[in-house]
């Protein structure tokens, strides 16, 4: 994340999130997707990644997205309306499945591809997808996959390392250079990572940030 660029959006950034935010949709197959509306972000990663607890982090509640020790909870896409009542909120945040949890069926990982190509596919109001990465682990195959539809669907991804307070400080510069350098020749991935914890509120701030200065930027 570009601090010094996005230092200036730490107020509106906070705002935005301190609004309300509620469960609007939720879609379990393509059919079902919502009509296009306001700016959208989603947030994707591996099972057990930290998604649920980073959701609940960044809009300052406990339970707005369900944490679980049970991965792949989340089989559909949820919908939240951010910052104002639906139909007038500013921004969408949509926590999209779980992906590479060995124990479910094949049937229900097909399904869940083809939600999340659908979803991607020609969204004009998806501003971004936040790939979420644990720090201590890295970049895997199937986060690669991940990436891989995101380029052919051109959607601009950029990077979250979870569980920053993991990591020891001297191993941090080592993980952001390894995840950089399995980015160097995606053309639709946002140059600069974030680091958070969602335990112990690390980075969030400035993701949040850096979310106030992309909507400003959409809307100018």
């Amino acid at each position: 994340m570009n601090e010094t660029r996005d230092e200036d959006f730490t107020e509106p950034g906070r705002l935005l999130f301190a609004g309300p935010c509620d469960f609007i949709f939720a879609s379990a197959k393509s059919g079902d997707l919502p009509p296009i509306g306001p700016p959208e972000i989603a947030f994707a990663g591996r099972s057990n990644v930290g998604k649920s607890s980073l959701l609940n982090a960044l809009t300052g509640r406990k339970t707005l997205a369900r944490v679980s020790n049970t991965p792949g909870r989340t089989q559909q896409l949820n919908f939240f309306a951010l910052g104002a009542a639906p139909g007038a909120e500013p921004l969408r945040l949509v926590d999209m499945p779980g992906y590479g949890y060995a124990a479910v069926g094949k049937e229900k990982i097909a399904n869940w591809t083809r939600l999340m190509e659908e979803f991607l596919r020609g969204r004009a109001s998806l501003a971004r997808v936040f790939v979420l990465i644990d720090s201590r682990r890295g970049v895997k195959d199937l986060d690669e996959e991940m990436f891989d539809l995101l380029d052919r669907a051109a959607v601009s991804y950029q990077i979250v390392l979870t569980k920053r307070d993991e990591l020891k400080v001297s191993e941090r510069e080592a993980a952001v250079a390894a995840v950089e350098a399995a980015l160097a020749k995606r053309p639709a991935a946002f140059p600069r990572l974030a680091l958070t914890s969602s335990r112990t509120g690390e980075g969030v701030a400035e993701l949040r940030a850096g979310i106030a200065r992309l909507l400003a930027e959409r809307n100018a």
